[in-house]
């Protein structure tokens, strides 16, 4: 394990060992504080997540760039903060801390025996929302994790989610795949954040306007299982309550090759994510290259190796 690599996992083991421990208010303010301060040093990620919004706001001013910036690194912050916090949470803090709408989407499905997939990008808080789901909804779920370095900092993301009721996949080893059906086919939750593509076999799609690379899997584990396939959309109001939103059902085209049909699938999600995205584009913590134009020649959107999810 490198020094840098030491660090990483050491500042993550503090942040789950202590900021747990500290009084909401003070966790809030701390959040912010390092927000701030991140965002006035304005390093690679704030930059590209400042590049990223100008596409989402394609007719914001620089100033209102360095606003939404700002915020997304306050939300990004509070993702953070509550991260940290959830594992103390009470049972009751955490049926409290989640407002979704139009769940019967989910709890239809799941009643109906078909297996549930729900896709999510990066929008405010997707573990408090996997929390509630296993809580409120008693309903244990499979997500995949991408694996990260070093080695037991990929480690402490697993125990955490564990700990919060989730059952959690290496991204890696080929394996996922064929555990998530499983699940599916048996009636079961599946929850994947799925809007970056971690491979180099993404379905390409147009998000706001322009080429980007997205996870075939939702789309894939939809047609072979013959679950629910439903986006979720999640964000941030001024109050410490997240909402969120289950969108309908993506259907599977009636005809058309296999990956003719992902592709379809798959620009459904991406316009689905597109909307929650249009409507609170602080809350979306894309610190990453995502669109091809932005990638660097002949490279797919892999993964940076980096604590994002």
């Amino acid at each position: 394990m490198t020094v840098r690599e030491r660090l990483t996992d050491g500042l993550y083991g503090l942040g789950w060992g202590t900021v747990k421990k500290l009084p909401e208010p003070v966790a809030v303010r701390l959040g912010r504080t390092v927000a701030d301060l991140a965002w006035k040093r304005r390093g690679t990620g704030v930059r590209r997540l400042e590049g990223n919004y100008a596409r989402v706001v394609p007719d914001a001013t620089p100033e209102r760039l360095a606003e939404l910036s700002r915020a997304g690194m306050r939300s990004y912050l509070r993702y953070w903060m509550e991260s940290f916090r959830l594992p103390a949470w009470s049972a009751e803090r955490i049926r409290a801390g989640f407002d979704p709408k139009d769940v019967h989407h989910l709890t239809d499905g799941l009643a109906a025996g078909k297996g549930v997939v729900l896709a999510l990008p990066h929008l405010a808080n997707w573990d408090l929302a996997g929390a509630w789901v296993t809580t409120a909804l008693d309903t244990p779920f499979t997500t995949v994790a991408e694996r990260l370095k070093p080695e037991t900092l990929y480690d402490r993301f697993v125990a955490y989610r564990e700990g919060l009721g989730m059952e959690v996949l290496p991204h890696s080893g080929g394996s996922a795949f064929g555990t998530l059906a499983r699940r599916l086919r048996d009636g079961g939750l599946v929850c994947l954040v799925a809007d970056r593509d971690l491979s180099s076999s993404g379905v390409e799609v147009t998000f706001f306007g322009e080429s980007a690379r997205m996870p075939a899997g939702p789309a894939l584990l939809a047609q072979q299982t013959g679950a629910l396939l439903l986006p979720v959309t999640l964000w941030y109001d001024d109050s410490p309550v997240m909402r969120g939103r289950v969108h309908p059902p993506v259907d599977v085209p009636g005809t058309g090759t296999r990956a003719e049909k992902t592709s379809v699938m798959t620009q459904a999600l991406a316009d689905a994510f597109a909307t929650g995205i249009a409507e609170h584009p602080e809350d979306w913590h894309m610190l990453q290259r995502l669109w091809l134009a932005d990638l660097d020649p002949g490279r797919g959107p892999a993964a940076s190796g980096k604590a994002t999810a």
